[in-house]
């Protein structure tokens, strides 16, 4: 938690201890989630692309390594003495371009919508994160596992990002934005978030009085856990 450098400590403890309940409510909650099993890359095993799976078929060639798809299976070709850890290095590259791969058209879509520009858009592997943003650099980063969820996960990541390049804190501007671009069946901040009032004709309906939008300038395996930028 943040608090004030001249907040006494006693006020803090006090306040943690007021939200014990909802802090332990929130730990069950992510205790319960549903979480993907670590890959041993073996044939049959289960590996997802944009939310649909298919089944792994490894073989091994001297040649280069490549992975292909067929409406069923993915295809990992590795060397003859690649381990667990190169199959993984190599489908992990392969998961990276697929992301870069679909980040020209998003970029078209949402610089334009929500007046903003990427300086530069960075594809990792992050632990806890889906993606983040810099709004100082116009620098967004998103997790080279977007590209085995379905399309709707990878939106609303995608989303989130650009929303805080024009609105850095979670506020109820924020909140407005989440609302406006995302569907609502795919996205829903909280109960109750404001909702933008559309006005017709606009580009960038949104209007929340002296809050309106003010535009910025356009401006798993040891060898593998770091992320790497493009």
């Amino acid at each position: 938690m943040a608090a004030p450098q001249s907040m006494p400590l006693d006020t803090i403890r006090l306040f943690v201890v007021s939200k014990l309940g909802w802090i332990r409510s929130q730990q069950r909650k992510l205790q319960l989630q549903e979480r993907e099993t670590p890959r041993e890359f073996l044939n049959k095993e289960s590996h997802y692309l944009w939310g649909k799976r298919y089944l792994l078929e490894i073989s091994r060639a001297d040649a280069a390594p490549a992975v292909s798809l067929s409406p069923k299976k993915l295809y990992l070709q590795v060397r003859p003495d690649a381990d667990q850890c190169r199959c993984e290095e190599v489908l992990d590259a392969w998961y990276r371009q697929q992301v870069r791969d679909a980040v020209p058209a998003r970029l078209d879509k949402w610089q334009p919508l929500l007046g903003v520009k990427a300086n530069h858009v960075f594809v990792q592997r992050m632990k806890t994160k889906w993606g983040s943003c810099t709004p100082e650099t116009g620098y967004i980063r998103l997790n080279t596992d977007l590209a085995k969820t379905p399309p709707s996960a990878w939106n609303t990541s995608w989303c989130m990002s650009w929303c805080i390049c024009v609105e850095p804190t979670h506020n109820q501007r924020f909140i407005a934005l989440m609302d406006l671009y995302l569907p609502r069946p795919v996205f829903r901040w909280r109960p109750g978030a404001v909702r933008a009032p559309q006005r017709p004709g606009s580009r960038n309906p949104l209007s929340l009085g002296q809050n309106a939008i003010a535009r910025p300038p356009q401006r798993a395996c040891p060898c593998a856990q770091n992320g790497r930028p493009t």
